[in-house]
């Protein structure tokens, strides 16, 4: 059936000549194509090789009755859904609910009147129309949207080339600029040059940093991301996070005082590591010099936690969530004028704690600083 105005198919299947003459005569004066068959075994063969728009169904008919006739289009992919109403002079309740529960979608009580024929006819024509129309549009949606996930798939695919490729060059960047620092500092008079040198060797690192970052999010969007877990005590994981921040502890206070008993988890102690020191270098972003950050551990009987507090500006409600969205932290800094994040080392924070069966979350609110935590399993 089109979802525009052309002429619609009715087929009239009815036992009785007078009837099938009347239903056609009703129909065609309203501009309908009609066809008409008095056995519900020929209408079936008839539907099944030029399925109509709708069907008129007598219901006491001898060979086949109308439920019967049904019955079968509704088990028939290509006809299931044309809408079928029934005619018959059984009025009682039970034949009614018998005609809605065989997939009938109206019920006529004869002797019919032709303006009720044609009103009920008119509304299941244009439900059928819409149906159409809708699933089509459907179809559209989910086209388009299938061939926006391939065009984003190829786009990740170059992006991720093309990052990779970075790595050979900023390689020699890194080496040439350590080499240069080293070299300057030890030179009397190159004070200015040194600073310089490494001023250099610092961008190359974050740079080499944010590259290795977006490999790990895409390996592990993947799902190619190898973990190696094992029962490992967070308190060793923790301070071995703090020492590898190296210079950047000191533009902050970052108290850290973790409990007597050991705080187990079963967490690959690498990639937990890496979270702790996204989490605590955000916190000494956003929290100021001298101000403290604060690590803390604790454990129940099936997670182990850490929270990573700061007394930085915090973060609205509203973004809670987003923040630790790919890209999301763009959409945060346009809609509050605010960076609530560097980078995406808390997308690589989201996936990393979940790739280890675990969640991650945030407290804050505006001028109240903010608590990233996490939590893992504390055994398989």
């Amino acid at each position: 059936m089109n979802d525009t105005n052309e002429q619609a198919v009715i087929m009239v299947v009815d036992d009785i000549p007078a009837n099938l003459e009347r239903l056609a005569e009703i129909l065609h004066r309203d501009g309908y194509r009609v066809v008409a068959f008095p056995r519900g075994a020929m209408a079936l063969r008839a539907a099944a090789q030029n399925p109509p728009d709708l069907i008129l169904l007598d219901v006491m008919m001898p060979e086949m009755d109308g439920f019967e006739v049904c019955q079968r289009l509704k088990t028939d992919q290509t006809l299931k859904e044309i809408p079928v109403i029934f005619i018959s002079a059984l009025d009682d309740i039970a034949n009614r609910v018998k005609a809605f529960s065989e997939g009938g979608v109206d019920y006529i009580s004869k002797p019919f009147h032709e303006e009720e024929v044609l009103t009920r006819v008119r509304t299941h024509l244009d439900l059928r129309r819409q149906q159409i129309k809708i699933r089509r549009q459907k179809e559209q949606i989910e086209h388009s949207y299938e061939r926006l996930r391939e065009m984003e798939e190829q786009r990740d695919k170059l992006v991720l080339m093309v990052i990779h490729d970075l790595r050979s060059p900023l390689t020699g960047i890194l080496g040439y600029a350590e080499l240069l620092t080293m070299k300057l500092e030890n030179w009397e008079g190159c004070e200015k040059p040194a600073k310089f040198a490494a001023d250099i060797l610092a961008s190359a690192q974050t740079l080499n940093a944010l590259i290795s970052t977006l490999l790990d999010i895409s390996r592990m969007e993947s799902r190619e991301m190898p973990l190696e877990k094992a029962v490992c005590d967070l308190r060793d994981v923790v301070s071995r996070a703090v020492v590898s921040l190296g210079a950047l502890v000191q533009e902050a206070t970052v108290v850290c005082e973790p409990p007597a008993e050991s705080v187990t988890a079963f967490c690959d102690p690498v990639i937990t590591r890496r979270i702790i020191e996204n989490l605590t270098a955000n916190a000494i972003k956003f929290t100021g010099r001298g101000n403290p950050v604060r690590i803390e551990l604790s454990r129940e009987a099936n997670t182990a936690t850490v929270r990573v507090s700061d007394s930085g500006p915090g973060i609205p409600p509203e973004y809670h969530q987003r923040i630790f969205e790919k890209f999301g932290q763009l959409a945060v800094r346009r809609e509050s004028g605010r960076n609530y994040s560097t980078g995406l080392g808390l997308t690589f924070c989201k996936l990393a704690v979940e790739a280890q069966g675990g969640r991650i979350g945030v407290q804050s609110g505006v001028g109240k600083g903010s608590t990233f935590w996490f939590e893992l399993p504390v055994a398989p």
